[in-house]
C-alpha cells in the first residue's frame, strides 16, 4: 500500500512536467459538425453572393462568384413603391420588437408565478401551458382570425400583434429559469423584512430572472419576425405587411417580372441582418450569467 502511495504522487508530478495531455479529435463527430455547418450555411453564402449580382448576371450564369450589381440592387429595392420595402422592415421591427416585449412581460409575471406560488390548480394549468407548446401554430391562426374579426380588428396593426403576446414556450422557460434561479430563501426573507409580493418581484427576482428573459425575448422576437401566416391572414393593406409577407408579394410579382428577382433577393439579405445583430448583442448577457454563476460556485 505505501508503495502505490508513493508511487500516485510521482506519477502526477511526472504528468505536470510533461504538460496536460492533448484531447483527442474525433473524426466522425467532427466531420458530422462540420457537414451540418456547411448544409445551414450553404443557403445563406448563396443569397449573399446572389445579392450582389445584376439581374442579367443572376440568370445567365450559376456561379458562387461575386457579382457587381449590388449597389444598384440598394438604389432599385430602395426606390420600389417610394421606399414600401422600409415600411415593411419598420413594420417587421414594430411587431416584433413590442411583440416580443410585451410577451417577455407576460411571461416573466406568469413564469414567476407558477414557480412560486403554491395554488389549487398550478399543475394543470402548467400542463395546459405545455399543450400549448406543442400545438402548432397553423391550427390557432383561423380562430385567431374568427374572434379578431368579431371586435373588428382585423387589417389592424393589433391584429398581429395581441396574438403574440401569450407565448406557452416562454411562459414555460420563465417558469423553469425561476424555479433555477430564485431561491426560496430569498423571497422568504423579503416578506420577513416587510416587502410586498410585487416588490419582491420586480427588485429581487426579475434581476435574477434577466438572462432567462432575454432567451425568451430572444427567441419570441425571431418567431414574430418570421412569422408569415398570422399577417397573410390578418392584413390586406399591403402599407402593414411585415417583411415576410412583402418579400412574398414581390415574388409572385417577379413570375411577371423577373427583374423583381434581384429585389426579392436582396430584401432577404438585409432581413437577415437584423437578427443576425441582436443575437449578437444578447450573446453577452449569457456570457454574464456562466461567469456570474461561476464567481457563486
Amino acid at each position: 500500500m505505501s508503495t502505490v502511495a508513493l508511487a500516485e504522487p510521482e506519477a502526477r508530478a511526472t504528468h505536470t512536467a510533461r504538460g496536460p495531455r492533448r484531447r483527442r479529435i474525433a473524426p466522425l463527430p467532427t466531420l458530422t459538425l462540420l457537414l451540418g455547418a456547411l448544409y445551414c450555411l450553404l443557403p445563406v453564402a448563396w443569397v449573399i453572393i446572389a445579392s450582389t449580382k445584376s439581374g442579367s448576371e443572376l440568370f445567365s450564369t450559376f456561379t458562387f462568384w461575386p457579382g457587381t450589381g449590388f449597389a444598384g440592387n440598394l438604389s432599385d429595392l430602395a426606390a420600389y413603391r417610394d421606399g414600401v420595402y422600409w415600411q415593411w422592415m419598420g413594420n417587421s421591427a414594430l411587431y416584433a420588437g413590442l411583440g416580443a416585449l410585451l410577451s417577455t412581460c407576460v411571461s416573466a409575471v406568469s413564469g414567476y408565478a407558477l414557480a412560486v406560488y403554491r395554488f389549487r390548480g398550478r399543475e394543470t394549468l402548467f400542463n395546459v401551458l405545455l399543450a400549448g407548446v406543442l400545438m402548432p401554430p397553423v391550427i390557432l391562426a383561423i380562430p385567431q382570425y374568427l374572434l379578431l374579426a368579431e371586435a373588428d380588428l382585423t387589417d389592424s396593426y393589433l391584429s398581429v400583434l395581441l396574438p403574440q403576446i401569450l407565448s406557452p414556450y416562454g411562459v414555460y422557460l420563465a417558469r423553469i429559469y425561476a424555479a433555477a434561479a430564485v431561491p426560496s430563501d430569498v423571497v422568504e426573507a423579503g416578506r420577513m423584512d416587510g416587502a410586498g409580493e410585487w416588490r419582491i418581484f420586480t427588485r429581487v427576482a426579475l434581476p435574477m430572472m434577466v438572462p432567462g428573459l432575454v432567451t425568451v425575448f430572444l427567441f419570441q422576437f425571431v418567431a414574430i419576425w418570421n412569422n408569415f401566416l398570422l399577417p397573410y391572414i390578418m392584413l390586406s393593406d399591403d402599407e402593414k405587411f411585415p417583411i415576410t409577407l412583402g418579400l412574398y408579394t414581390l415574388l409572385e410579382q417577379g413570375a411577371n417580372t423577373p427583374a423583381l428577382y434581384t429585389l426579392v433577393i436582396t430584401g432577404a439579405l438585409l432581413a437577415v441582418l437584423p437578427l443576425v445583430a441582436l443575437f449578437l448583442i444578447v450573446q453577452r448577457f449569457w456570457s454574464l450569467d456562466l461567469l456570474s454563476g461561476a464567481v457563486k460556485s
